[in-house]
């Protein structure tokens, strides 16, 4: 202590400068014995009953993360880490390869997307197609809760369900823009939440992208007649169209396409959009590529899941997938529309000759898609119902389109 310290001593009185001294001695006391019971107690009572709060979560409530292969995978800025069991996982069977491009990557995108907003509370396991149940079958297998989900297109069902094709691809049917606004404004959404709950599904629409090629010909059509005794893979109402007009619609799957190509068994194919044609290799069999694809002019893709596990999320988890799935639209729209150009200029590269329908061929194909529309109507319920609201939306719709339309000079 300094010798100010000693000049105040000697100016008070003694009782009180021992008084002072002692009070001292007591604080440092204290705080010495405060520290040595906090150690104590620490070491003792509090790190065991916080080592087995941790055990338990350790060994049962947190998983690693595997290394992505993607970088743009949410789940790169969490593969070192250890992280929370998900409150809600969902097994998602997919109708499309992870190797497809545009549709493969938007099945895997759900799930990654879904992980990122939820913050890992929700997790949804992409699972490639023909492992969680067969293709064919996973609408069922979805409404029996065999499995959680899936990813696929509404057309897989017409068979079934003729309906839902008018969800999946419609011939002469509407753009990209008119299907999105019957779909949130004119009642589509509701008509396909309605048609798939009696079955024990709910759908969501959570997908989409620009409209593919018509398909892939050995020789070149140039009349309707030329159509004639054609062997084509193709499905749905696009099938049924053709048939009309004397094409023999063939159903096949994976590598029975290639070789029935290889063999001559099939004269032509309608497959998908250039950049997933190219991918799988039609040019290899096939010359003569035909656009506009009148069968489908916009591709819907959906997410379905088990009514009842569906309606066990609380709204905010609903709400998210929800979201995923609207901007899995829009991510789907301009990543095919980017990718189609690329593509084409490979095809022809490769010697593809790239061919427009003939106003003749066209006319006939649109004629017979009205007679099988009326057929269709005729027969199934469901399907006169929203043909009807579709149909109806479309008229009204078709005022603005003349309008706003930019016509070339």
């Amino acid at each position: 202590m300094d010798g100010q310290y000693f000049r105040w001593y000697k100016r008070v009185e003694p009782a009180t400068a021992t008084a002072f001294l002692i009070a001292m001695r007591n604080i440092f006391i204290g705080i010495f014995v405060g520290v040595v019971l906090g150690i104590v107690l620490g070491a003792t009572v509090i790190a065991p009953r916080l080592k087995q709060q941790q055990e338990p979560i350790a060994e049962a409530d947190v998983e690693r993360v595997a290394e992505p292969e993607d970088p743009r995978d949410v789940a790169m800025q969490l593969s070192k880490g250890l992280l929370v069991r998900p409150a809600v996982q969902l097994k998602l069977a997919s109708a499309y390869s992870s190797a497809t491009p545009v549709l493969g990557a938007l099945a895997q995108r759900v799930g990654s997307e879904v992980w990122r907003v939820s913050n890992g509370r929700i997790q949804i396991n992409f699972h490639e197609p023909d492992t969680l149940a067969p293709v064919a079958d996973m609408f069922d297998a979805v409404a029996s809760s065999a499995i959680d989900a899936a990813f696929s297109s509404p057309g897989m069902w017409g068979d079934d369900l003729p309906a839902a094709n008018l969800f999946g691809a419609i011939p002469f049917g509407p753009s990209v823009d008119e299907y999105l606004a019957w779909i949130y404004f004119g009642g589509g959404k509701r008509l396909l939440e309605d048609l798939y709950s009696k079955r024990g599904v709910h759908g969501i629409i959570c997908g989409m992208t620009g409209p593919p090629g018509f398909g892939w010909f050995r020789d070149e059509i140039n009349t309707p007649e030329a159509l004639e005794g054609v062997r084509m893979l193709i499905n749905g109402l696009g099938a049924k169209v053709v048939e009309r007009l004397g094409v023999e619609p063939q159903q096949l799957s994976g590598g029975a396409i290639f070789s029935a190509l290889e063999t001559g068994q099939l004269d032509a194919v309608a497959y998908s959009m250039p950049v997933v044609d190219l991918n799988l290799g039609f040019q290899e069999f096939l010359k003569n590529y035909y656009f506009p694809g009148w069968q489908q002019p916009a591709i819907l893709l959906e997410l379905i899941v088990n009514i009842d596990k569906w309606q066990s999320l609380d709204d905010g988890q609903q709400a998210q997938i929800e979201a995923v799935c609207g901007d899995n639209i829009r991510y789907g729209i301009a990543e095919s529309e980017a990718s189609q150009f690329a593509a084409l200029k490979q095809l022809y590269a490769e010697g593809v000759r790239l061919h427009r329908w003939p106003d003749p061929v066209q006319d006939a194909l649109k004629e017979a898609w009205e007679e099988v529309a009326a057929q269709q109507a005729g027969t199934d319920s469901d399907f006169r119902a929203i043909w009807r609201s579709l149909k109806a939306f479309r008229t009204e719709y078709a005022i603005w389109s003349e309008l706003s339309e930019l016509r070339q000079p």
